[in-house]
């Protein structure tokens, strides 16, 4: 018998105390939001999986952004040509915002105009040239979990040298080596470089921590978040955060414990209060499992394919405008 899912009710809670408490904010996107701020979510591992039951997930979307991310990419060639789409609309906004097309038809005498959204994903996966120009994000998630910028002294004197960090290396040989240590973390708010990202973290870091428990180790992961699209974006950092928790205990041989988010600007988007709604009103499932064959040999292991879900059951997908 499994356990009982509070997850679904965790969130369905978070749901309506937006609902409930939530003061009008304006956005970056225009859409206009509904916004409570400094709220936390738990999960304890043992009672499965955490994907939501009340709507349809797109597991296969989630674990391949996962990988992306681990890989230190930040392009979004791989991520169309692997069928997951969230980081679209950044990518071709940034087209649009620097591409002049009234310039370009001034300095030809043509007519000129952008690709739509449709053109320039197909330029994205059948042009190297274009996507390696337009399907760059800058230095987002990946490039700070693997490659952070910091700069050193050299020699003792006042020159300042360029050092790259793979932080994910660093919390692995650290969670190996001294498991107690209170610095198991991981940054991608590089104030340095935030001007060059299309769009800044929104899950800007994360803390593991460890404990031993008759001769087995546990070990826990808490993310912080600035902001959060509950309706869209929470369900999906949830499940992502959970499988890289479940991705780092393998690595080091240990049990998942508890995973947790710290909450900043918790809002809803104007266009999701309905759905919302409507998910708060559905009876949760029991949580899937998540299973490996077998130990996965280095941390950017093959996610979709290395990880199987058993026993996810879930209410129909609700669907829900997303918001760039």
């Amino acid at each position: 018998m499994g356990f009982i899912n509070t997850l679904d009710k965790k969130y369905q809670s978070l749901l309506q105390d937006i609902l409930d408490n939530g003061v009008n904010k304006g956005d970056r996107t225009g859409t206009g939001t509904i916004s409570v701020f400094g709220r936390q979510i738990r999960h304890n591992m043992s009672e499965g999986f955490p994907l939501l039951t009340t709507k349809k997930m797109a597991i296969k979307t989630m674990m391949t952004e996962l990988k992306w991310f681990l890989k230190g990419d930040t392009n979004i060639k791989y991520l169309v040509e692997n069928g997951c789409r969230i980081w679209d609309g950044d990518a071709y906004k940034n087209y649009v915002s620097k591409v002049d097309v009234e310039s370009i038809a001034e300095s030809f005498g043509t007519e000129v105009r952008h690709h739509t959204m449709e053109e320039f994903i197909e330029r994205i996966k059948t042009d190297d040239k274009f996507a390696k120009e337009w399907g760059e994000l800058g230095p987002i998630y990946g490039k700070q979990w693997r490659q952070w910028q910091g700069w050193m002294s050299m020699d003792g004197s006042n020159r300042m040298g360029s050092l790259w960090y793979d932080q994910i290396a660093r919390l692995i040989h650290s969670l190996k080596t001294n498991p107690d240590s209170r610095r198991l973390m991981v940054s991608a708010w590089n104030v340095g470089e935030l001007d060059e990202m299309v769009l800044p973290p929104c899950h800007y870091g994360f803390q593991v921590w460890t404990r031993e428990e008759k001769g087995q180790r546990y070990i826990s992961l808490m993310w912080n978040q600035r902001s959060v699209d509950t309706f869209l974006g929470l369900p999906f950092n949830i499940a992502s955060y959970g499988l890289l928790l479940h991705i780092i205990a393998n690595e080091v041989d240990m049990i998942p414990d508890e995973l947790i988010g710290n909450l900043g600007d918790t809002h809803l988007y104007l266009n999701h209060i309905e759905q919302a709604k409507e998910q708060i009103g559905r009876t949760s499932f029991e949580l899937p499992q998540l299973k490996t064959e077998a130990k996965i040999d280095g941390i950017c292991c093959n996610v979709p394919d290395d990880f199987i879900l058993e026993g996810y059951q879930s209410h129909p997908t609700i669907k829900a405008p997303l918001s760039n």
